[in-house]
C-alpha cells in the first residue's frame, strides 16, 4: 500500500493497475487517499506555410498528439516516522524500465468515471518536512501520466464493435470493469455497458468470481 494522503477520504479510491503487454492486469494499488484535483490535457500540431504574396501564413493541421493526466499527490509519514521515500518510491518503479520487455510499465488509472489507459511521464518530488536526523516524511509529488495504447493491444483486442453475440466472462482478481471492457470492446468506458447489462450500481463492489454478461455492441 502506498500512502497518499489528501482531502476527500469519503470518495472511491484512485487505483493504479500495471498492465502486461498484452494489456491483462497485474499487479495494482489504490492511493491511501485521493488527491484534490485533477487535469486532462490535449493538444493539436498546426504547421505555418508562407505563401508568396500573403502577409499572414497559412495554417495547417498536422497532427493531434497523446492526452495527458496531471495531478499532485501527496505523502506523510510524519506520525510512523519512517522515512517517506519508501513510499514515494512506488512512483520510481512505474518509471523503470521493465527488463523483460525494455521499457516502463504500462498504466491503468481508475477513479470513479475516470479510466486512462497510459504510461508515467513523469514524477517530480518537493520533500517538504524532515526528522531531526534528515529523514523526509513529507513529500507533494506532481505525476503526469500520458495517453497510451500499443498497436499490440489493438490487435489483440476485440473491434469496437463486439462480436455477434453475447459472452460471459467471470470477474478474476486484479480485474476490473474498464479492463474488461478494454480487452472484449477495445474501450474501457464500455464499463458502464457492462454495468447496465449486470445491474451493477457501483462497479467497485464487484467480486472476483462473480460470472458478467458482456452483451453485443452494434456498430459504433
Amino acid at each position: 500500500m502506498v500512502d497518499f494522503t489528501g482531502t476527500e477520504q469519503s470518495l472511491t479510491k484512485l487505483k493504479i493497475t500495471v498492465l502486461d503487454r498484452d494489456g491483462v492486469a497485474g499487479e495494482s494499488f489504490d492511493v491511501l487517499f485521493n488527491p484534490t484535483e485533477y487535469t486532462l490535457t490535449r493538444n493539436t500540431t498546426y504547421a505555418e506555410q508562407n505563401l508568396l504574396g500573403l502577409t499572414t501564413p497559412v495554417t495547417q493541421f498536422v497532427s493531434g498528439t497523446a492526452e495527458t493526466l496531471s495531478m499532485e499527490l501527496f505523502f506523510d509519514t510524519y506520525e510512523k516516522g519512517t522515512d517517506v521515500r519508501k513510499s514515494t518510491n512506488r512512483l520510481d518503479q512505474l518509471l523503470t524500465v521493465d527488463g523483460e520487455v525494455h521499457e516502463p510499465p504500462r498504466l491503468l488509472v481508475e477513479w470513479s468515471s475516470l479510466t486512462f489507459r497510459c504510461v508515467l511521464e513523469s514524477a517530480t518530488k518537493r520533500f517538504t518536512l524532515f526528522l531531526p536526523n534528515g529523514t523526509p516524511v513529507r513529500a507533494r509529488v506532481d505525476v503526469t501520466f500520458k495517453q497510451y495504447d500499443s498497436p499490440r493491444w489493438e490487435r489483440l483486442e476485440s473491434p469496437r464493435s463486439s462480436p455477434d453475440k453475447t459472452k460471459i466472462r467471470r470477474l478474476t482478481e486484479g480485474d476490473s470493469l474498464a479492463l474488461i471492457a478494454a480487452r472484449e470492446y477495445g474501450d474501457p468506458a464500455h464499463w458502464r455497458t457492462i454495468a447496465a447489462a449486470n445491474d451493477i450500481d457501483n462497479p467497485r463492489t464487484v467480486t472476483p468470481g462473480r460470472d458478467l454478461v458482456l452483451p453485443a455492441l452494434e456498430e459504433v
